[in-house]
């Protein structure tokens, strides 16, 4: 992060912030340990985070509704059911379980919110609940993330 220039830092932590699996909650801290004032970290983590799960949603619903119209021109068409996977049979589960709102908060902790968002989407869920919920994950886990950090490596503020 030193040898980046201290104005393009949020931007490439911004972008670490769009990658599945490092996401706000890793980018954050990538930043604070790399000396950008923790503020600055978490936002511009949060915002790429969000940012690249706002165009899974976008791209996902438009998926699912053109899936779904095909679907509905083949009404008269004799159906083939398959089985649902059992993996789409425990996310099913826990969404009847926790609702939008416990699987955007503790989706963080098994799979990307990008992967979480699109399962939603899928599922049906309005895009608008989904990018609610989502935006509040991202900033919960992000805050927590960059605080730890702050906390654990104030050397690096210095």
């Amino acid at each position: 992060m030193a040898q980046v220039p201290e104005a393009v830092q949020p931007f490439v932590v911004m972008l670490a912030g769009a990658i599945p699996f490092i996401e706000g909650e890793g980018a954050s801290p990538i930043g604070v340990i790399g000396g950008i004032h923790p503020v600055v970290a978490g936002v511009a983590a949060a915002a790429g985070n969000f940012l690249i799960v706002l165009v899974v949603v976008l791209l996902s619903s438009r998926a699912r509704t053109a899936a779904m119209a095909r679907r509905g021109s083949r009404a008269d068409a004799p159906q083939q059911h398959k089985p649902e996977s059992k993996g789409r049979q425990r996310f099913r589960r826990y969404l009847v379980r926790f609702g939008v709102p416990g699987a955007s908060l503790l989706g963080p902790l098994a799979v990307p919110t990008q992967i979480t968002s699109a399962m939603l989407i899928a599922s049906g869920t309005p895009r608008r609940w989904v990018l609610l919920w989502q935006a509040v994950a991202i900033v919960v886990w992000t805050t927590l993330t960059t605080t730890l950090a702050w906390t654990l490596f104030p050397a690096a503020q210095a």
